[in-house]
């Protein structure tokens, strides 16, 4: 069978105000002409359909009409809750999917048996998924009650909770004649992240071992790290990666979908399909002179200005570079803590101070900025 692994859509993406809408269009577009052009017999979207939770409904429409055409390129299309997705939302979109042939996951339910999904492709080969959504950590504690593995005790770490969890859905992947696969939304302790994803959700207790992943499984589509990649680990671990850079963190990302065949006997041939439609994120850096010397490349820019903080300096560097959607002072120009500057010290100081002090600490020297602070102050005190 063929396999199409895709993950991290984030529509809904607004960058730095800038609307990411059609460069949306086109990505899913170009998803579709590839599940088009290699046939797989089954999509998996491994979470992150949406940027939010609370998506716009031209967000929606967008990922409803992805779903259902790439269900007409005759594949099977299994589509899982991320951490940034509404899993009640998608789970309260089940009927309307069922009806056109898609499965949609998007919360853990009581029964686990809802979370194994069996298919057969064209050509007779039996195919098995275990479908895990985003789980955060009371959730997880939640999900090990309600399938009876163990005691939750607070000792227990988010890692044992998703291992036991794991083992039950693929109790079954000792069958043979059958291709066993998983998909889940979630970090594996060694994998790199792609600089855009939500921290909170990729560090701390959030990461797990590879060893929660079945050895007789013959792929594991993964989604939530943006960086296609693979991961060791005792069966074929991948994440696809993000088709879209969703954050200047991710300029050096190629954007791909997995392309994976396998059959019940043979191991899975893994490749990848890269995925160009958006705009590329590009960092440019230098003063205000040698921005103006530049061709800016092509794309979104975030510009870093090799020059002392003033008042009206972002809107020179807008001026010489409409594109650039994130303006910073260069890191290497900001003085580091502790450097010798002074530390403003709160009590019995006036807001006027703290701010000069602020002002000091970093290097900024512009009389007119201390003045705009003074106007400012004298409005919100009257």
């Amino acid at each position: 069978m063929k396999i199409l692994h895709t993950s991290d859509w984030h529509v809904g993406k607004v960058l730095k105000g800038q609307s990411r809408a059609e460069e949306h269009k086109q990505v899913l577009a170009g998803v579709i002409e590839i599940a088009r052009r290699e046939r797989p017999d089954l999509v998996v979207i491994a979470g992150d359909l949406y940027d939010t939770a609370a998506p716009t409904p031209e967000a929606t429409r967008l990922v409803t009409r992805a779903l259902t055409a790439l269900r007409r390129t005759g594949a099977d299309v299994v589509a899982i809750g991320g951490n940034h997705d509404n899993g009640p939302a998608l789970d309260a979109l089940r009927p309307w999917a069922e009806a056109a042939g898609i499965t949609l996951r998007g919360g853990v339910r009581e029964d686990p048996a809802e979370h194994v999904i069996d298919g057969t492709t064209a050509d007779g080969e039996r195919w098995r998924l275990a479908a895990l959504p985003f789980l955060s950590q009371r959730y997880a504690v939640r999900a090990v009650e309600m399938y009876e593995l163990t005691a939750a005790e607070s000792t227990q770490t988010y890692a044992d909770h998703l291992g036991r969890i794991l083992a039950r859905l693929t109790e079954g992947f000792d069958e043979p004649d059958r291709v066993h696969l998983v998909t889940a939304h979630l970090t594996v302790v060694g994998a790199a992240t792609g600089g855009g994803e939500r921290d909170a959700h990729t560090i701390m207790g959030y990461a797990v071992p590879a060893s929660v992943f079945p050895g007789t499984a013959h792929y594991v589509a993964l989604g939530h790290l943006h960086r296609a990649q693979r991961v060791q680990g005792p069966c074929p671990i991948r994440y696809s990666g993000a088709p879209l850079a969703v954050d200047f963190g991710e300029q050096e990302n190629v954007p791909a979908v997995t392309l994976v065949e396998v059959t019940a006997t043979t191991a899975a041939r893994i490749r990848e399909e890269p995925v160009t439609a958006a705009t590329a994120l590009r960092t440019v850096r230098g003063t205000l002179a040698q921005l103006a010397e530049i061709t800016p490349p092509e794309g979104w820019l975030r510009v870093y200005v090799r020059e002392q903080p003033r008042a009206g300096l972002r809107e020179e560097v807008q001026q010489l570079l409409p594109r650039a959607l994130e303006i910073r002072i260069d890191p290497e120009l900001v003085p580091a803590p502790g450097s010798g500057t002074r530390v403003a010290q709160r009590s019995g100081r006036s807001p006027r101070q703290l701010f000069a002090d602020y002002l000091d600490s970093r290097g900024h020297a512009d009389e007119g900025v201390r003045e705009l602070f003074d106007e400012l102050l004298e409005e919100v005190d009257h």
